[in-house]
């Protein structure tokens, strides 16, 4: 729960604070274009790469492996481009991160992390 006030009032507030901040800085104009330039390139590469991800997937399931990791990349893949196409400096920020491999595997230990104890606490049953 307190994720969610921090998604849907903290994360807004700081990112229309840092959109009249660069509004200022750069003008209207440019800011409309990075934002705009920011939303057009991840959706190309949330798309190119979550097509990859998802064959990934497919072909592990093929060989009768467990999906997880590729799971994970794919999740990855979908949040970034989420956040790519929302307006903002620090969602793009985190977008492009969670679509490059070398810095998802920054976040992967934390997710991992969570997945454990929620997992520990039969909050989520693996089969």
């Amino acid at each position: 729960m307190k994720w969610l006030v921090l998604i849907l009032i903290v994360v807004p507030v700081i990112e229309i604070s840092i959109l009249l901040w660069a509004e200022n800085a750069f003008g209207l104009l440019t800011t409309i274009l990075i934002i705009l330039a920011t939303g057009i390139l991840g959706a190309f590469l949330a798309k190119k790469q979550g097509l990859k991800a998802i064959r990934d997937v497919q072909i592990q399931m093929k060989s009768f492996q467990a999906p997880g990791d590729a799971m994970v990349n794919a999740l990855f893949i979908f949040a970034g481009g989420l956040m790519l196409l929302s307006p903002g400096f620090m969602t793009d920020i985190f977008g492009f991160m969670f679509l490059f491999s070398p810095t998802r595997q920054l976040f992967k230990p934390i997710v991992y992390k969570w997945i454990r104890t929620k997992t520990k606490k039969g909050q989520i049953i693996v089969m």
